[in-house]
């Protein structure tokens, strides 16, 4: 609880309570300890501190359990018996404001993220690709980039991979090898991820990072992460989370230490951040998370033994609880010793032996002073949640939601015109114009055929020729005979007289007839 004597009061030892120091809230912290030794209820406790102090907290809800703190909690023989301890006689019971928010848009306001807003490097993890792979999506981004394609959804990421690898030759002597094997298998990697729902997490509208830091009757938001179904795959969630702090560190300026932080990230099941991460990918985290303190922002991570976070990360971790842990292999005591080592001895009692003694509720609690130095380690007690200990209702959460300021701002998918339209488009205008060129190139022919059809016109000519040399010959033939009756001329006069006149006849139809062809040819030749 938070009052302006004890501050961020999260503790109470044999010495007094145990507070963090506001200024020192976003150097980073640690909550760790077996499961069901306390960790849940500490994680609820430092929130709604912060909460009251007007310090905004996001956290991830595995179980559902941390939505109570939307509701006020009530007294009971636990509590009114731990009252004494904390010198404390009628607590207020209170809630905190809350949003939720939900990947897949379940139970909460959706959470959604670009593709290009994911970038080449967290995306590659995301799809656990290998290195030649990865080389290929920056190409892919690269070229989108240039060519001035928004990459919103996977479809958009789709239709880029596909054009990169239509067009690979083109981009091969710029920017390296790219294989069609290699775009097939980021494909597949795609394809599994959509089948995980992450579809639903890439697209529009994008979240602002800025609604985390909203402030409601002087109270800091706690904006609540549905996560029981999300957790389930573990490489989407810590890939979002990264995303998430990306988006904090990019956007936020420099502030230094204020008084308070600006927010506060509570990041459970931290394992899950650096399980099967690469070395350069690692070194990237551990850059944010040190630098991201000088924009106002605290990191606390949740997880069961010290050793689940790197050496690097851990040393930058300044407030620490520390609940109960079990030795019962080898790897288990070695894990105890870690989590001894890291604190800052009490010649009272022997650190690693406290830990395997520590009740539920109990923790070994260190935080940092005024000059950003770790106090000796204390046996205490964490203090009870002043809000609900346990999940709510779906009635209550629904109701919650709708009444949410933010309802309605990212509820609803938008698909904006991006490289999916954008290729779909130039593909389609590049079919129609090979449509075009296909019908010039057949115009000749189209041609040719309509000169095969004229060609019953030169027949019909030919046929009119013949038949105006017939008739003639007919006439000159009936005129000779005519004549011949009229002169009294021998049938031998009249044989030789016909003759000529035949022959004479065949002549003029074949000069006709070779007149009209030769015509009629050069004719369609011409055209």
């Amino acid at each position: 609880m938070y009052d302006k004597e004890r501050g961020l009061y999260i503790a109470h030892s044999a010495k007094g309570a145990l507070s963090i120091t506001g200024k020192m809230a976003n150097r980073h912290g640690l909550i760790a300890g077996a499961t069901g030794t306390g960790k849940t209820v500490t994680l609820q406790v430092m929130a709604e501190t912060f909460c009251q102090a007007g310090v905004p907290c996001f956290m991830a809800d595995m179980k559902g359990d941390l939505s109570g703190i939307s509701q006020v909690g009530q007294m009971s023989g636990f509590i009114e018996k731990r009252l004494p301890e904390f010198g404390l006689e009628s607590p207020e019971f209170q809630a905190c404001p809350v949003r939720f928010y939900d990947v897949y848009g379940e139970q909460g306001h959706p959470m959604r993220a670009t593709v290009s807003q994911m970038g080449p490097q967290l995306l590659s993890r995301l799809l656990m690709l290998n290195e030649v792979q990865d080389g290929v999506l920056n190409i892919v981004f690269r070229i989108a980039d240039e060519r001035g394609l928004l990459i919103d959804d996977l479809k958009d990421l789709r239709s880029m991979l596909d054009y990169v690898a239509q067009h690979a030759k083109e981009y091969t002597t710029r920017y390296g090898n790219i294989s069609t094997a290699t775009v097939g298998a980021i494909q597949r990697a795609l394809l599994q991820l959509e089948n995980q729902g992450a579809d639903k997490f890439f697209g529009l509208p994008a979240f602002d990072i800025h609604d985390l830091m909203a402030t409601e009757g002087g109270k800091g938001v706690m904006s609540v992460l549905a996560a029981d179904k999300l957790m389930l795959q573990p490489k989407l969630y810590s890939t979002f989370l990264l995303w998430l702090l990306s988006e904090l560190y990019t956007t936020l300026p420099e502030v230094g230490d204020l008084p308070q932080p600006k927010l506060v990230f509570f990041f459970d099941e931290a394992h899950m951040l650096f399980d099967g991460t690469s070395k350069a990918l690692l070194d990237k985290i551990e850059q944010v998370i040190r630098l991201i303190r000088s924009k106002g922002v605290g990191i606390y991570f949740v997880t069961q033994s010290p050793t689940d976070i790197p050496e690097n990360i851990l040393g930058q971790l300044g407030n620490r609880v520390q609940h109960a842990l079990r030795a019962y292999t080898p790897k288990d005591q070695k894990a105890v010793k870690t989590a001894a080592d890291t604190f800052r001895a009490n010649p009272d009692f022997k650190t690693d032996e406290a830990i395997m003694q520590l009740e539920t509720g109990e923790a070994l609690v260190s935080f940092l002073d005024e000059k950003g130095a770790p106090s000796v380690v204390e046996r205490a007690k964490i203090l009870f949640p002043l809000s609900q200990i346990g999940a709510i209702s779906e009635a209550q959460r629904s109701s919650i939601i709708r009444q949410s300021i933010i309802f309605g701002k990212y509820d609803k998918a938008v698909d904006r015109e991006s490289a999916f339209e954008q290729l779909l488009a130039a593909s389609e205008q590049q079919s129609q114009e090979a449509e075009e060129v296909a019908e010039e190139a057949t115009a000749p022919k189209e041609k040719g055929s309509k000169a095969e059809k004229s060609k019953p016109t030169i027949i019909n000519k030919v046929m009119k020729s013949v038949l105006t040399a017939v008739t003639s010959t007919l006439a000159a033939l009936l005129g000779t005979y005519v004549s011949n009756k009229v002169s009294g001329k021998t049938s031998k006069s009249r044989t030789s007289t016909k003759e000529k006149v035949v022959k004479n006849a065949t002549s003029a139809a074949t000069r006709t007839i070779t007149r009209e062809l030769t015509r009629d040819i050069l004719g369609n030749l011409v055209k």
